[in-house]
């Protein structure tokens, strides 16, 4: 007779998993030091490139002078250069890009499927011709609504692409739920509703004037130039607001990534946590998109990167959006140093995230072929 020997677990009341476990009041979690560490070293590669980035331009300044003059030092010119001039066009790609890197984990967490974010869903592109929309007609192009639009100035703008990009987030929930939620279906749904924008935004630009045209064609690429403290406070006061609510369902959005009936079991109301999270998710993608334009693959990219440099389950929140805002301040010191301000900054990060989302293609092809 052979006798096996099986070795027992105990886990104790401090431990899951052999993982030590914080507990905040009703709040629980587990220690991960490698999410920590890895979310540390973004942080500091996003404060070393915003400084780079803010110190290029004619009147250059130096990495230590930059440093100095944010902690309050620097002479009267490198102050104003530095806090009026170019602080905010970096401090808007920083929250631009952590906008989008969060909203593409919670969309492509409650999808289970790494090709859905706002890019592919279509609300960037339904913020987008919203936004041109307003453009045009407040512009001039179409009488009597183009002047009464026109009245609102800057923030008719934002207010257009946060509408459309929440519209065309209904659509695509609409149409791609059935009986639940299937991540192929809501891809495919979202490129329909993405191509749909497009072809608006190209209708749009046939019936506008030259001068709102070039304005166009410009924002649509997604640009950092020229942005002020009007277009930091939105996206600032957005992450404020949303990013903290999607913290506090971190556990719905866990058990999300299960079936419905087994996340109903574990005491999760599936359709209104998708709904809730699916309009922060928006939200997020619609104000990044109005106050730089659709900068695209962000929200595509970064949350599996993050994912796999922690070793996730799902794509972790706070990961993503530091590594969003190390993606878009990145890809505009890329620019502005090869191609001075010339070079809108979406379609650097459309040349580096291009690659992936075909190594995304092949390999989910491939999964589907050997299954």
């Amino acid at each position: 007779m052979t006798h096996l020997r099986t070795r027992s677990t105990t886990i104790t009341p401090g431990t899951v998993a052999s993982r030590p476990a914080l507990r905040v009041g009703r709040f629980s979690g587990v220690w991960r030091p490698r999410l920590i560490l890895i979310t540390l070293l973004g942080v500091g590669l996003v404060v070393l490139l915003a400084a780079l980035n803010i110190g290029r331009g004619d009147y250059p300044i130096s990495l230590v002078d930059v440093l100095r003059t944010m902690v309050g030092g620097g002479d009267g010119a490198q102050r104003f250069i530095v806090l009026e001039l170019r602080l905010p066009r970096t401090l808007t790609g920083i929250l631009v890009g952590a906008a989008l890197g969060v909203a593409g984990a919670i969309t492509q967490s409650i999808a289970r499927n790494p090709l859905a974010s706002p890019d592919m869903l279509g609300v960037t592109d339904g913020a987008s011709a919203a936004a041109v929309l307003f453009i045009v007609l407040g512009g001039g192009a179409t009488a009597g609504i183009g002047g009464a639009l026109g009245g609102l100035g800057t923030l008719g703008v934002p207010a257009a692409a946060l509408g459309g990009g929440l519209f065309a987030a209904v659509l695509v929930y609409g149409l791609a739920y059935r009986r639940g939620l299937d991540g192929y279906r809501l891809v495919l749904v979202g490129l329909g509703i993405e191509a749909v924008g497009l072809s608006i935004t190209s209708w749009l630009l046939v019936i506008a004037k030259i001068d709102e045209a070039g304005q166009v064609l410009v924002w649509m690429r997604g640009s950092l130039n020229a942005r002020g403290w009007e277009h930091v406070i939105p996206v600032g006061a957005a992450l404020v607001l949303l990013v903290p609510v999607a913290l506090i369902l971190t556990f719905r959005l866990n058990a999300l990534q299960l079936d419905d009936d087994a996340a109903r079991g574990l005491g999760v109301t599936v359709n209104r946590s998708r709904t809730v999270l699916v309009l922060l998710a928006v939200l997020l993608a619609a104000v990044a998109t109005a106050c730089a334009g659709p900068i695209r693959f962000v929200a595509l990219v970064v949350p599996q990167i993050s994912l796999r440099m922690v070793g996730a389950s799902r794509p972790p929140l706070l990961t993503s959006a530091v590594y969003g805002a190390l993606l878009t301040v990145g890809s505009d010191l890329i620019g502005r140093t090869l191609f001075g301000d010339q070079l809108p900054v979406g379609i650097i990060t459309m040349v580096l995230g291009a690659p992936y989302l075909l190594y995304l293609l092949v390999r989910r092809n491939r999964g589907v072929t050997t299954a």
